[in-house]
This record gives C-alpha cells, sequence and structure tokens, in this order.
C-alpha cells in the first residue's frame, strides 16, 4: 500500500493560507494515487487542513502534526510495529464556513472536535 507524505513542500507555503485548503500539487497526487490503489495520506502539517474534498479517494489519513526528527516513529505505528494513542491538538473542521470555530460556540459542529483521540495496539506477528 502506498504512503502518500504531503509535507513542507506542499502543504506549508509561504505564510499563513487563507482558505486552510491543500495547495497543488497535493490534491493532484491523492487524486492520481488513491484513485488507482488503496494508500495512506500522510498529512504533515502545523494546522488542520479542509481535507473533505479528498476523503471519499482517501483509504486512511494520518496527521503528524510537524513530528521533526521523529518521522521513524509514524513509520513503525503506519506499519503496526507499535500500537499508538493521540489526541487531536486542534478541532479539525469539515468545512471553513464556520472558522473560527472554538469549543462551546454555538455552532461547534467539527469533524472531529478538539481531543479526539485514537488508540491502536501493535499487530501481532505470526
Amino acid at each position: 500500500m502506498p504512503l502518500l507524505r504531503l509535507g513542507s513542500t506542499i502543504m506549508q507555503t509561504f505564510g499563513d493560507s487563507p482558505n486552510l485548503t491543500i495547495a497543488e500539487p497535493g490534491p493532484n497526487v491523492i487524486n492520481n494515487v488513491c484513485g488507482r490503489v488503496k494508500g495512506v495520506v500522510l498529512l504533515v502539517s502545523g494546522r488542520p487542513f479542509f481535507i473533505e474534498p479528498h476523503v471519499p479517494s482517501i483509504d486512511a489519513l494520518a496527521a503528524a502534526w510537524l513530528p521533526g526528527t521523529e518521522g521513524h516513529g509514524i513509520a513503525d505505528v503506519l506499519f503496526g510495529d507499535y500500537g499508538f494513542t493521540g489526541k487531536l491538538p486542534r478541532t479539525w473542521f469539515e468545512t471553513v464556513d464556520p472558522l473560527p470555530m472554538n469549543v462551546g460556540d454555538p455552532n461547534y459542529d467539527p469533524v472531529h472536535p478538539f481531543g479526539y483521540d485514537l488508540t491502536t495496539n501493535p499487530i501481532e506477528s505470526n
């Protein structure tokens, strides 16, 4: 299964993104690869991005939140060598329309709320 890493050269450009969308060639890469084979999209960024248009073609998505020198640890988790527990440090929104979106706002309805968590176990070898 291919692993698509969308990172600093694709995601982070000069300054902040005014619309929080994935910059080209990111969407093109997602559509071309995930449209043909099963794959994992690894989003390496310092903020959530508007990914809803791409979700139908993505089999799995992992947000790495700028891991620095710990990139090998991400591979260990993705390949099932180690389990992990993680919590979102930010709200992950469905659309950019209600932004800014904060916990407690009357219309707070994110895809994944602040603190959303996921825990996995390592794959047992035979």
